[in-house]
């Protein structure tokens, strides 16, 4: 008998640990809850994603705030539609933040082929709460370090959650590589108070 563990039986350690900030939950909702939630998105009058001209290759219905020509974040004085408040209800309870700091949420629809490219949300967005439904994407995040990039990444699970704070959300840069079935997320981000 030996004492020493063989190589398959070690844990193994993520190669990149996730940023500070950054938690993710598999199965926030259940399978059930996705399939009420989609047919209700489907429903949603989605726009192509537009921001300073660029056009992006995913479609976005918003609520509560929208960007305004200068590609700031506007108060739109509407809030989260009531088919969403069970949704951003759990989505507190996983984050431990109030359900009242959310103030926005953008549905995006991803169809095949589509993603999204680097980039880090910038304030009024303190921090973003999302659920994917339908299929997978993978989930990266890069930050600078010297001449190299410092990076990771996660498979959002369809019915998953995932939260960037802190320095997750402010030093990260985030990206989602073209999908390959149709995926919507739901993102809840919370916004300062002036």
């Amino acid at each position: 008998m030996t004492l020493q563990p063989s190589l398959f039986d070690l844990p193994i350690a993520p190669r990149n640990p996730l940023p500070e900030g950054f938690r993710y939950q598999a199965g926030l909702v259940t399978p059930q809850e996705e399939r009420d939630l989609v047919a209700r998105l489907e429903t949603l009058a989605f726009a192509p994603y537009e921001h300073l001209g660029y056009l992006g290759n995913r479609r976005v219905a918003a609520f509560g705030w929208r960007r305004g020509e200068d590609g700031t974040m506007v108060e739109t004085g509407e809030g989260v539609p009531d088919f969403l408040q069970p949704l951003l209800a759990k989505v507190a309870a996983f984050t431990g933040l109030a359900i009242e700091s959310f103030r926005h949420a953008l549905v995006t629809e991803y169809a095949a082929g589509a993603g999204i490219g680097w980039h880090r949300d910038r304030p009024p967005a303190v921090a973003i709460a999302g659920v994917s439904l339908l299929s997978p994407c993978t989930f990266r995040l890069r930050r600078k370090s010297g001449e190299a990039w410092e990076r990771a990444s996660i498979t959002a699970e369809p019915r998953s959650a995932y939260l960037m704070s802190g320095p997750s959300r402010s030093a990260w840069q985030h990206s989602i590589p073209p999908v390959e079935a149709l995926r919507y997320s739901v993102t809840f981000r919370t916004v300062a108070r002036p």
